[in-house]
């Protein structure tokens, strides 16, 4: 017993030993990394509980903030400030164990408080949805947090803890207690690998290494996001070496950067999709109202073209605003580019020499996707002008339904078939200005079906209905593109393949001088 009893002290000493190294040759974080972002850098994407149904603000989320689950590669619902969870029996509850010994960056420690109150301020996409269905929220313990629903709800984890919302994502509560909320824009705290350090709003953002970060120790010191919306700009930072990495490059920019010998395209297909988003459809005064209408503008802009000329060609086609790899979508093949048909469906709801759209708007900062498709719509005699706007405003004015004329949108934002319907498709959907009854029965019936086959055949039904109404005009799902200079090893692109930015922040590297 005691040569045993030594055994097992030699072997724990050697062990220890073996972690020491290997932590002493991580090292210290080192360096600075400059990010050309690709849109004005808005204090709302710094803050989990203004996150809406898109993917941007998670870009810097993952620096600054953790969640109780997300996306790590290798795994599309990775344990993280949760270390396990259970649903019990009967699918009413759902118990997390949290992780111990955690420390929010101002010092405060990590406790299941944080988390109810980080769920009790969430306000961002499907909050109604959440508080509805979640009927209380328990502390067992300081590291154990239920969530009791009305009733079974097969899908609380994809609605709660993947970024289809920001709801699982955690802030310290002792501490927007004390400066308020206007005292946590100004300087936000988090869990993540990075701190903040300061900010100039929509302009620049930095951010210090945490090397406590419970995944692992950054190995780069310093994050920068510069906001650059213009694209040109971010080329011209890359190649002169003022930016390291330039974000979502498309069209000749991309061209250009797959050209040369010391820059390089890295790409992701992450579960996006762009869309013509018809929000006056519901209008019974607007051209839009007709469903040959918004067919005749599906099938006037040329899809293929669009994707050489915006992607290079690498994006996936699609007649649908869900991408096809997420769980219960349904394929559906984008109408065909016939211009001629356009045409006569247009003739045929009375507007035989076209009509005039308004404002056609794009989702900044991607002016010639806009133009493009406006260019396509004239063809067919649906004359519009290209809008620019921030994105920060245009996420207000599409969240706040005040939006007119024609709008070509996308998002990023992970989670299933269902989580997008909710947000987008449904009468009380955040996104929407409208409905249908039999669409919105359809959804009720599966987010209570706990048979999957059911379940399924609901939600592609659901998917059929939109497509043969023609809710939506499906482009593309998108290949995201960035640009990336001679310093970088390790970008982060494409680690996670659920996400279209760079991550995880504490993955990526510089070369070695």
């Amino acid at each position: 017993m005691r040569k045993l009893a030594t055994g097992i002290a030699l072997a724990s000493l050697v062990v220890a030993a073996m972690l020491r190294g290997t932590a002493g040759a991580q090292g210290q974080p080192e360096g600075q990394l400059t990010i050309a972002f690709d849109a004005s850098i808005a204090p709302t994407f710094l803050d989990p509980a203004e996150t809406p149904g898109i993917g941007t603000p998670f870009a810097f989320l993952y620096a600054m903030h953790d969640a109780l689950i997300k996306p790590l590669p290798g795994n599309d619902m990775a344990p993280c400030l949760a270390e396990s969870w259970k649903e019990s029996p009967d699918g009413l509850v759902w118990e997390f164990k949290l992780r111990q010994g955690l420390k929010f960056h101002n010092g405060d420690p990590f406790t299941a408080e944080d988390v109810k109150f980080s769920f009790q301020r969430y306000k961002g996409a499907s909050a109604k949805l959440l508080r509805e269905r979640v009927k209380a929220v328990e502390i067992p313990d300081p590291h154990r947090i239920r969530f009791v629903l009305d009733k079974p709800w097969p899908d609380f984890l994809v609605f709660y803890a993947t970024p289809a919302t920001g709801a699982a994502w955690v802030v310290p509560k002792k501490y927007i207690e004390k400066v308020g909320e206007d005292g946590f824009k100004r300087q936000p705290v988090g869990l993540g690998p990075y701190r903040f350090v300061r900010q100039s709003p929509g302009v620049e953002l930095v951010l210090e290494a945490n090397d406590q970060y419970w995944r692992k120790r950054p190995t780069i010191k310093t994050l920068v996001f510069k906001g650059v919306p213009d694209r040109t700009t971010r080329l011209a930072m890359l190649k002169t070496g003022e930016a390291d990495i330039g974000y979502l490059m498309v069209g000749l920019e991309a061209a250009t950067i797959k050209a040369d010998p010391k820059l390089r395209l890295a790409k992701v297909i992450s579960p996006a999709a762009w869309w013509l988003d018809f929000p006056e459809q519901w209008n019974p005064k607007s051209p839009w109202h007709d469903r040959r209408v918004r067919l005749a503008a599906t099938m006037a802009v040329d899809k293929p073209a669009l994707n050489e000329a915006e992607r290079l060609g690498y994006s996936r086609l699609t007649g649908s605003i869900i991408p096809s790899v997420m769980d219960f979508a349904l394929r559906i093949e984008p109408h065909p580019y016939d211009p001629a048909h356009a045409k006569r469906l247009l003739a045929e709801a009375g507007y035989p020499n076209g009509f005039d759209a308004g404002e056609v708007t794009p989702l900044p900062p991607f002016t010639t996707m806009g133009e493009a498709v406006a260019n396509y719509l004239a063809a067919v005699g649906i004359r519009g002008r290209v809008r620019s706007m921030e994105r920060a405003t245009y996420m207000e004015t599409w969240r706040t339904k005040t939006r007119r004329g024609l709008f070509v949108t996308v998002t990023a934002a992970p989670g299933n078939a269902a989580s997008r319907i909710e947000s987008f498709v449904i009468s009380s959907a955040p996104y929407a200005t409208g409905g249908y009854p039999d669409i919105d029965d359809l959804f009720q019936q599966q987010a209570q079906e706990r048979d999957r086959k059911k379940r399924e055949a609901q939600l592609h039904q659901i998917q059929r209905l939109m497509h043969e109404r023609v809710m939506f005009g499906g482009i593309f799902e998108p290949a995201t593109l960035h640009g990336i200079g001679p310093r970088v090893e390790e970008p982060g692109v494409g680690l996670s393949p659920q996400l279209y930015f760079t991550s995880p922040y504490e993955d990526m590297r510089l070369k070695k001088p």
